[in-house]
């Protein structure tokens, strides 16, 4: 109550309430998502019953009023989900200082309202509120349920409070029509008996021709038009629309009763026509709640028999011969949807764009030819209000003769949608056994057995087919929402829509996928090789560098888009031209450039970059060996990058991953290429401009900076730095360690991530900023070390701890959005770890080379290493792990192409786990033959120190860095010192160096 008097601040309250709450159950009560649940949509929602009463009421002249014990929200404005237009006066107790039941809030509403509690009605769910409100002389609702509260209103008031037509509301403004001339032309068609007022209101549903219900008289119509504004060539064809409902219901297809067709757009602003209003059933919700399982199954089921009657009419004898062309209809369908996407487009929206790709390449051999309705789903469908009888089916915008299992396919999607999907509730979060609603494939077989055919073995590309049409009307819904020239209310919501369907097209496309993957013949070999090896020029070439390739083919025919590519053989010809370039590359600058690096990386000039590193970056931009990393997902037109998909880019990376020095030298090094990526996928044109360019062309460097010493910062959700707006900009505080490359002297930019709205959910309180590193305020307190490695420029640019201390930065250098951070975080981390992996490969190619060059030539008891069993079993158990490893990458990688992201993600962690220790592996095994005394370093040592530790891929890179630069040079890096950052140095590395003062190498 004092909260909502406005007598405590929100903290107050929640520290309060918290602390209440917790001696209540004896165990603390976490609050931090309380307040944004307490305000979120799904709580704080009106009630649409009431709505509607209310603009009935004040339709008759009446006054209303809302009195509401609300508070201050933390931005400063009260709590009201509620149209303020829709009242005459709003008493709030957060302005007011008084709340319900106090009887100064009633007297106050009255006095402003003008009227006597006598000519007054108050309804509330609170027994207390409505007793003050009575004792006043108010007459009082308690309000248990909406339905009925509104039922004993309208006995009060004497007049209806519900629209009598289902499904309907008053005309939005946007789409008023001129009632005057629509008068004028329906007395013309109905006769002069037609008189009276003209009532006009529009139906709820359907997004894209708007549709009114008439009265006029004692005749009840409905009116379908085209939109206002500029249109899409050949849709919302009212003209087609009324000629196949004329022709159907001669053919006893249940369709309503068309009567006029008005092509002079002066009548009402755009062609249009009517139809006999025909009362039934719409059933929105396709979960039919309030039914029984039969009576759903019955409703499916009819549903289904009307279908197949749709698709049995005699074209001949209906005169629909030329409705539509005959044959190819998926074919057209597809060109047709592409351009009409590409009309509406408003961004780039990676997933359409590969859809958009794959149709026209995998399109069904064999297709019937019948009429389709080509938006056939539930409520398009009007049925008997007490039996599962159809009375008729609605909105026939789309039909044309076509391929009817389109129609199937497309009255499935609500299947595959959830139930909180805006535009159409779905059924996959929904136990259909339990509700007597057949599934998809049920129904699929239910409607071939009616139809008398074989179930199509090409399903997925169907549903894949419907989803990406479905994906293109909201898209086509979303640009009309811009203008205003949206039929529905929720048009402007559309926008994030098209993504999540397209998606869902994208991921019925990768079904269709595998399925074809499955039925290639067995014994066909694959046009590919299955194995094959980046390997120095300087390294002597051994038996078990070989490649095991069953055809020499590579030609564009056999290389598809999204293609998993177990080598470089199998890549597409420029893609492999790519390859054998960088590789040259590699050893005709790279390996030889290494003994130099090596020598700068020990020196006093460490933190100053390398000006040979700086000339070897502008041999490599001048051979076009620049930014190959960028995915062509989130580069289509190859503005920033080289355009690979991820499986080509792992092949480069990989060779790239055999010398320590070459990310950088080829600009695709981390963590610039994470923030790159980050700035393509999510950055304004201002934010690309300023931060992007100087990083491509490879003048700058930058950091991205997450995690923190005092939580475990690997949950993203648990950082703690704060990033609050005070006076126009934002101001950041924070304490972050680990921050790769922020200790480079090249680096210009922080990504920086934070908490915007702790209030706020889980995964909506943070943020991302881009913070110039010569911002005031940022302080860095030391370099830390790895194994005692400092890692100067040469390898990641340091890492550094640092402290944000009111850090004041631009608003404008908020990345996409407040809230938005996570969401940020999630998109960025798969790609980097692709990379890291793919380079652990590399790493461990060359250690195994360095080791079986040293078995060949070192002896021991008479013969060389080579030929002692246990070197041979080790340099075996190193290539089948390599390989292992290679092989789950790479398919980590082809999933992330053919799916994104988000399914990849357990492909990528497992690959964040394999990999690395992989690597570990191979290298403890060349530096143990690269000892004298072979118990000197052990495996499970290793192992220890990587369960201890949880190694992530950068961590791993540095250790192997260093094990690399022992083989390559024989000098042991760790000192036998306490690591302030990781405890105690590990025996293992104690024991090195004590060799290495004995001379032993």
């Amino acid at each position: 109550m004092k909260f909502m008097r406005a007598e405590i601040t929100t903290e107050d309250f929640l520290q309060e309430f918290g602390r209440l709450c917790s001696e209540i159950s004896k165990t603390s009560v976490p609050l931090d998502s309380f307040f944004s649940l307490l305000t979120s949509e799904r709580v704080a929602k009106p009630f649409p019953v009431m709505t509607e009463a209310i603009t009935q009421i004040r339709a008759k002249g009446l006054q209303t009023a809302v009195l509401s014990n609300n508070f201050y929200l933390p931005n400063g404005k009260s709590f009201l989900p509620l149209d303020r237009k829709q009242f005459d006066v709003v008493v709030e107790s957060c302005l007011e200082g008084v709340c319900k039941p106090d009887a100064r809030m009633y007297k106050l509403c009255l006095e402003r309202l003008g009227r006597q509690p006598s000519e007054s009605i108050f309804l509330d769910d609170l027994g207390p509120n409505l007793k003050a409100a009575a004792s006043l002389g108010i007459h009082t609702i308690k309000v248990h349920d909406p339905e009925t509260a509104v039922k004993e209103l309208e006995t009060l008031l004497g007049f209806p409070l519900r629209m009598a037509v289902p499904n309907t509301r008053p005309v939005r403004k946007t789409m008023e029509i001129p009632k005057d001339s629509l008068e004028k032309h329906l007395k013309g068609l109905l006769g002069t008996q037609a008189t009276g007022p003209l009532e006009l209101l529009q139906f709820d549903h359907g997004q894209s021709n708007p549709t009114y219900y008439i009265r006029l008289a004692k005749h009840q119509l409905v009116l379908r038009k085209k939109p206002p504004g500029t249109l899409l060539p050949s849709a919302h064809a009212v003209e087609r629309e009324f000629r196949i409902m004329k022709a159907l219901a001669n053919a006893g297809v249940p369709v309503p009763k068309v009567l006029d067709l008005c092509e002079d757009s002066r009548v009402i602003g755009t062609p249009f026509y009517l139809m006999e209003y025909c009362p039934g059933l719409i059933y929105k919700d396709p979960s039919l709640p309030g039914l029984e399982p039969s009576q759903r199954r019955a409703i499916y089921t009819a549903m289904n028999r009307v279908l197949c009657k749709i698709h049995s009419v005699d074209l001949k004898a209906a005169g629909l011969e030329d409705y539509g062309k005959h044959g190819d209809y998926v074919a057209r369908q597809v060109q047709t949807w592409i351009k009409q996407y590409r009309a509406s487009e408003t961004s780039t929206i990676p997933p359409m764009e590969r859809l958009i790709k794959w149709l026209p390449l995998h399109l069904p051999r064999q297709q019937q030819t019948t009429v389709v309705h080509g938006d056939f789903r539930l409520d398009n469908v009007l049925f008997h209000p007490e039996t599962a009888e159809v009375l008729a089916v609605l909105d026939w915008e789309l039909s044309t003769l076509g391929d009817p299992l389109a129609d199937v396919a497309h009255s499935c999607l609500a299947h595959y949608l959830p139930s909180s999907f805006p535009v159409q509730p779905g059924l996959s979060d929904s136990d259909l056994s339990e509700l007597g609603i057949p599934t998809a494939e049920e129904y699929f077989r239910m409607y071939c057995l009616h139809m008398g055919i074989r179930p199509t073995e090409n399903w997925n590309f169907y549903m894949a087919f419907s989803f990406f049409r479905i994906a293109t009307i909201l898209q086509g819904v979303y640009k009309r929402s811009l203008t205003g020239h949206a039929s529905s209310a929720t048009g402007e919501q559309t926008g994030k829509l098209t993504e999540f369907t397209s998606n869902l097209a994208w991921d019925f496309a990768v079904k269709e996928g595998f399925r074809v993957f499955k039925e290639m013949p067995a014994t066909k070999p694959l046009t590919r090789s299955h194995h094959t090896r980046a390997r120095p020029q300087s390294l002597p070439r051994t038996p078990g560098m070989r490649s095991y390739v069953t055809s020499t083919d590579s030609s564009p025919a056999h290389v598809s888009k999204g293609a998993l590519v177990f080598s470089p053989e199998g890549l597409s010809p420029p893609v492999r031209e790519l390859y054998q370039r960088l590789k040259q590359f590699m050893e005709r600058h790279v390996y030889p450039a290494e003994p130099e690096l090596q020598h700068h990386q020990t020196s006093a000039e460490k933190w100053t970059p390398s000006p040979l590193v700086e000339d070897l970056k502008e041999k490599a931009k001048a051979e076009g060996l620049w930014n190959l990393f960028l995915p062509v997902e989130t580069d289509p037109e190859k503005k920033y990058g080289a355009g690979l998909t991820n499986v080509e880019y792992a092949h480069l990376c990989e060779v790239m991953g055999t010398s320590l020095y070459a990310p950088e030298i080829f600009n695709c090094s981390a963590p610039d290429t994470g923030n790159m990526e980050l700035l393509v996928r999510y950055g304004t044109e201002e934010q690309k401009a300023r931060w992007l360019i100087p990083l491509l062309e490879g003048k700058a460097r930058s950091c991205f900076a997450m995690t923190e010493p005092q939580v475990a910062s690997s949950d993203a959700t648990n950082i703690e730095s704060s990033i609050q707006e005070e006076d126009g900009v934002y101001v950041i505080n924070g304490h972050k360690w680990w921050i790769s490359g922020i200790l480079d002297p090249r680096c210009q930019l922080c990504v920086f991530m934070g908490k915007t709205d702790p209030h706020a959910p889980r995964h909506q309180q943070q943020s991302m900023l881009l913070v110039p590193m010569d911002t005031p305020g940022i302080k860095i307190i030391r370099p830390l070390t790895v194994y005692g490695l400092e890692d100067a420029p040469g390898l990641s640019g340091g890492h550094g701890e640092v402290l944000f201390e009111q850090v004041c930065v631009p608003k404008e250098n908020m990345v996409l959005g407040p809230g938005r951070g996570f969401e940020i975080a999630q998109g960025r981390l798969g790609p980097g770890r692709i990379h890291h992996c793919m380079r652990l490969i590399g790493y461990s190619e060359r250690a195994l080379a360095l080791m079986k060059a040293r078995v060949k030539s070192r002896m021991a008891f008479g013969k060389p290493l080579v030929e002692q069993g246990t070197v041979q079993a080790d340099i075996a158990q190193s290539r089948v792990e390599i390989e292992q490893a290679q092989l789950l990458v790479l398919k980590a990688a082809h999933v992330m192409d053919v799916a994104g992201n988000k399914p990849a993600a357990l492909g990528i962690a497992m690959i964040k786990m394999v990999a690395p220790s992989m690597a570990c592996r191979v290298t403890d095994r060349a530096v143990q033959v690269s000892t004298d005394d072979g118990s000197l370093i052990r495996l499970n040592h290793l192992q220890q120190m990587q369960n201890s530790l949880s190694f992530s891929c950068p961590t791993s890179c540095k250790l192997i860095a260093a094990l690399c630069r022992t083989l390559t040079t024989g000098d042991f890096p760790f000192p036998p010192q306490k690591n302030p950052m990781r405890g105690s140095i590990p025996t293992f590395i104690l024991n090195m160096w004590k060799q290495k003062q004995r001379k032993v190498k």
